[in-house]
């Protein structure tokens, strides 16, 4: 039995959206929402609103919720981008558990519904709990009511290939078994200096026996790129295709040091590229110019939290002090509706026949958010969860989690 169906408006520019199921059925520019209601809708009151798309982030890590509640700095400051990986980021991907990874999943995704960010594309890691890792970020996101798009990141780093192999089984898994409407799995690997290239061509493998993308780092820092140059190739994406790893429709994260021509060529193969400038520039890893070259850019946040107008304006920021033009930018945050389209095979706009992932926006506030026909946040506050509740649980297990992080440093 279909859902029954709302009414969204009219907004302050008198558009009024019916939905049904979880599409849009119509949309109307009048000043009232007469004369054209569904059966038993719910009316949302959108006056002094604004409605429209909700936001989509196109690359993060869910597993990194918990670093908000004060996370302990490492015992040595990083001075590179491997150490902040080595000295930050992998040890809390290692101390995580099912218990801490849940309630991280709860906080992140409970603020990106609250910030406006309907959709989501996760990139996990948690190497001493691999199986059933994807599971518990997928159930946490059908209960929010937050489309997600999930992979499990093989590396080599902890445990050589078995480790590799186990996060392939774990993508495997969850592709085949997953039925949850606002879900989709993929094919992950964490960053290819991470992995062997015998690792690299089973991840092909696993795409094309499952029929998804890839989702990776490429050329975060130039680390990516001395390991691929050592390893006999001319950068991180040559080697992904010469070893045929990276099918159409593959998200490849960052690319900062990607060639112009390399980022043509990943154009023309029909693959993404994410940036992320929040990251790019925490990390200190560079501004990625060369990717005005793909007419396949979105944005990110990279495990930062998934306010993406914060993001669009620290983009606009970065793009001002390289020199890039607003037009070399502009879209990216939009572009995110077309990836979801290509991974769910359904528009992303504000048009009937449409998915209703919907925003109303008032002034800086998101009153409403709509995802799949559901209203999950009304008024600024979730339909289905206690954010207070969450964030006691959150603070509890970050507790337990900073322990085991420094038992690990």
């Amino acid at each position: 039995m279909s859902q029954p169906g709302l009414i969204l408006g009219p907004d302050e520019t008198g558009l009024t959206v019916f939905i049904e199921g979880d599409r849009i059925r119509e949309t109307r520019n009048s000043k009232t929402a007469q004369g054209a209601g569904t059966s038993g809708a719910q009316a949302v009151d959108c006056t002094g609103g604004r409605i429209q798309p909700g936001f989509v982030n196109s690359h993060t890590h869910v597993y990194s919720g918990l670093a908000p509640f004060d996370m302990p700095a490492p015992a040595m400051a990083p001075e590179n981008f491997v150490q902040i990986l080595e000295r930050v980021w992998w040890p809390l991907d290692e101390a995580l558990d099912e218990a801490a990874l849940r309630a991280s999943a709860e906080f992140y995704l409970a603020n990106a519904l609250l910030y406006g960010t309907t959709s989501l594309v996760d990139h996990h890691e948690s190497p001493n709990f691999i199986d059933g890792s994807l599971d518990v970020i997928a159930d946490v996101a059908s209960q929010l009511g937050i489309r997600a798009v999930i992979a499990y990141g093989a590396t080599e780093r902890n445990r050589g290939r078995d480790e590799a192999a186990e996060g392939m089984r774990e993508c495997r898994r969850f592709v085949r078994e997953n039925r949850r409407p606002l879900v989709r799995g993929m094919v992950g690997v964490h960053a290819s200096f991470t992995v062997s290239d015998e690792t690299l061509r089973e991840v092909g493998d696993v795409c094309r026996e499952l029929d998804v993308p890839l989702h990776i780092h490429v050329a975060e820092d130039m680390a990516d790129v001395v390991d691929a140059q050592a390893r006999g190739y001319l950068d991180p994406w040559d080697r992904l295709r010469r070893l045929n790893v990276a099918p159409a429709g593959s998200i490849l994260a960052h690319c900062v040091h990607t060639s112009a021509e390399s980022v043509r060529a990943i154009d023309e193969a029909g693959l993404w590229i994410v940036q992320n400038p929040r990251s790019n520039r925490g990390n200190g890893v560079g501004y990625p110019r060369s990717i005005r070259e793909s007419k396949r850019v979105a944005l990110g946040t990279d495990g930062y939290p998934a306010y993406m107008k914060e993001e669009r304006a620290v983009l606009a920021l970065d793009a001002a002090e390289h020199g890039e033009r607003s037009e070399a930018v502009d879209g990216r945050l939009d572009a995110g509706r077309k990836l979801m389209g290509e991974i769910f095979d359904a528009d992303f706009d504000l048009a009937p026949g449409s998915m209703a992932d919907l925003i109303v926006v008032e002034g800086d506030r998101v009153r409403h958010v709509v995802v799949g026909g559901r209203l999950v946040v009304a008024e600024g506050k979730l339909t289905s969860a206690d954010m207070e509740y969450i964030r006691t649980r959150a603070e509890a297990e970050a507790s337990r989690l900073w322990s085991r992080l420094e038992q690990r440093r």
